[in-house]
């Protein structure tokens, strides 16, 4: 008998998608009688392409968790309710299964987690005999005294990356901004304040940060001897590994009041509701969130979803510490609004503060953009 073909759709990264090809054969031992085809799109893709619209084209979706109010309203994919039972409920780290539930379902299964934290290069740390900072002033410090030494800090706020960083600030300093619509989008004196602390820490960074989004930040703190410390990037543990040319270090997320409020990120798995073969489909969920999978995940440069693999010390020191070094930013994390037509908001408003922080809308200006853009997102 012919096997069954899925086809899957990732986002474009080693970290991605050499995970999901290395480990076919682990999954096909088991299951031979299921073939996967894999596919990848580049990170804006991932960011803004419409769930619905791939739905009709693949059956296994990694996708970012702010989809799940456009997936509830069009049902494009199949609940993973009935998968996620018992001890599996709490398997993943932080609020990661928290973030794919939605309206009563739950809509992926987590396959990769991560949130804002700091990287660093130790090296050039080591150069200046400092520690990673442990909340903003010290952050501050640091750039002020590697600037003195030829050096900056570094930041990635290209469009949405400027909305996640503003989001996390706003988190951190203990007024989160809305999530449902309807709402105020932002406590002013939080984002006043916010806005502020991304100003100042523009300042201390070199001007393609606001070019920047989280692969070429990492990047570029790899490639370049001028970058010391990046205090909110969505971690990318891989690049700790020792084969990067200069491997970074990640720590708790450095803010103005500790390592509380991180915005989520990571990647889940979701079905198509249009899949010819879903049971098969759900095989393979089944499959990418047991812990023999996500360990195999973390040996080809993947970034596990599961808490226990997070605790592994082989995994671990596999990233250099990435892990134990960013579990409390993890476990404290923020979830951004998922509400139908949100993606849109989100799209807007990145550029919106990008523009803001190259001088090109006033705070004013931009704070009330904002609020009128939320209130029409759902429409």
């Amino acid at each position: 008998m012919a096997a069954l073909r899925l086809r899957g759709m990732t986002w474009d990264h080693r970290r991605a998608v050499d995970p999901l090809l290395a480990t076919q054969a682990m999954f096909a031992a088991q299951h031979p009688g299921i073939e996967i085809e894999w596919s990848s799109r580049p990170l804006h893709g991932f960011e803004f392409t419409p769930v619905a619209e791939l739905a009709r084209s693949y059956d296994l979706i990694i996708l970012d968790h702010p989809f799940c109010g456009d997936i509830a309203a069009s049902k494009c994919l199949l609940p993973l309710d009935d998968i996620v039972a018992g001890d599996l409920r709490s398997a993943f780290v932080g609020p990661s299964l928290e973030s794919y539930s939605y309206a009563g379902h739950i809509w992926a299964l987590p396959i990769d987690a991560a949130c804002q934290v700091a990287a660093s290069r130790p090296d050039l740390m080591a150069r200046l005999d400092a520690a990673p900072p442990r909340d903003w002033s010290g952050l501050m410090t640091l750039g002020r005294h590697a600037s003195r030494h030829g050096m900056k800090l570094a930041i990635g706020l290209r469009g949405v990356h400027s909305l996640m960083t503003f989001f996390t600030l706003c988190a951190n300093l203990g007024t989160p901004c809305a999530t449902a619509p309807g709402e105020p989008f932002a406590d002013l004196h939080t984002a006043h304040a916010a806005l502020a602390h991304m100003r100042e820490l523009l300042s201390l960074c070199p001007v393609e940060a606001l070019d920047w989004n989280s692969i070429a930040l990492h990047d570029a703190m790899v490639a370049r001897d001028d970058l010391i410390l990046c205090p909110a990037v969505y971690c990318y543990a891989t690049y700790a590994e020792a084969d990067q040319r200069h491997p970074l270090r990640f720590h708790d997320f450095p803010g103005p009041e500790g390592a509380r409020g991180s915005t989520i990120g990571g990647t889940g798995l979701g079905i198509s509701a249009h899949c010819p073969h879903p049971d098969a489909a759900l095989t393979y969920a089944r499959f990418a969130a047991t812990a023999a999978a996500q360990s195999a995940f973390a040996l080809h440069h993947g970034q596990p979803a599961r808490l226990d693999a997070w605790r592994d010390a082989n995994i671990d020191a596999r990233f250099g510490g990435c892990y134990s070094s960013t579990l409390r930013t993890m476990e404290a994390c923020w979830i951004r609004p998922r509400f139908a037509g949100y993606l849109g908001f989100q799209a807007k408003a990145g550029d919106l503060i990008e523009r803001h922080l190259r001088s090109e809308v006033a705070e004013a200006t931009l704070l009330d953009r904002l609020q009128h853009l939320f209130e029409a997102a759902p429409a």
